[in-house]
């Protein structure tokens, strides 16, 4: 038995070109939603950051209770603290009806509605942050800071989808 070193064993490489385009596209499709979601948590961390800086007045809970709602009669019930507070900003009395940016939280379990109700009973003196572009608006807490603590994770989708779409394109076939 002889061996023809002239005859590859090898099999026959399939058209490489699509596979590379293929790579290409998927590592920027990657890298895209990456950039997204850092644009996303970046915004938060932002908005969070300056909501950081909005002045701090004094203010008192005027209401504080569960709120309940069922979207239709088949669904389970949620619940939320409904809250409103009492503020003045530059010698005018002010209201307030949220928590945080987005307002209260709804949940599927009312203890957690009425753990934020004990918080915040009525007549509880506290502080809030006022929007200065827009006295009428005013949170008891502000957004927290973690998105930007976190954005490095995204940005590692952006580089490993940059680098399948660099070494799909720049690779010798």
């Amino acid at each position: 038995m002889t061996h023809d070193s002239s005859r590859s064993t090898k099999p026959p490489a399939p058209n490489s070109r699509a596979g590379r385009w293929y790579l290409g596209c998927l590592g920027l499709v990657i890298a895209l939603l990456g950039g997204l979601f850092i644009w996303l948590m970046a915004r938060s961390f932002l908005r969070a950051r300056e909501m950081r800086s909005w002045p701090e007045v004094a203010c008192v809970i005027i209401t504080s209770e569960v709120e309940e709602r069922r979207h239709d009669e088949n669904s389970p019930a949620e619940f939320r603290q409904d809250l409103s507070f009492g503020y003045e900003w530059q010698g005018v009395a002010r209201t307030g009806d949220h928590l945080t940016l987005r307002g209260s939280p709804w949940s599927s379990k009312r203890e957690l509605a009425d753990q934020r109700v004990s918080q915040y009973p009525v007549g509880k003196m506290t502080t809030c942050r006022v929007d200065p572009a827009n006295s009428d608006f005013a949170v008891l807490k502000p957004d927290s800071l973690a998105p930007g603590y976190s954005i490095w994770f995204p940005a590692l989708f952006v580089l490993g989808g940059l680098g399948i779409s660099f070494r799909a394109v720049f690779r010798r076939p």
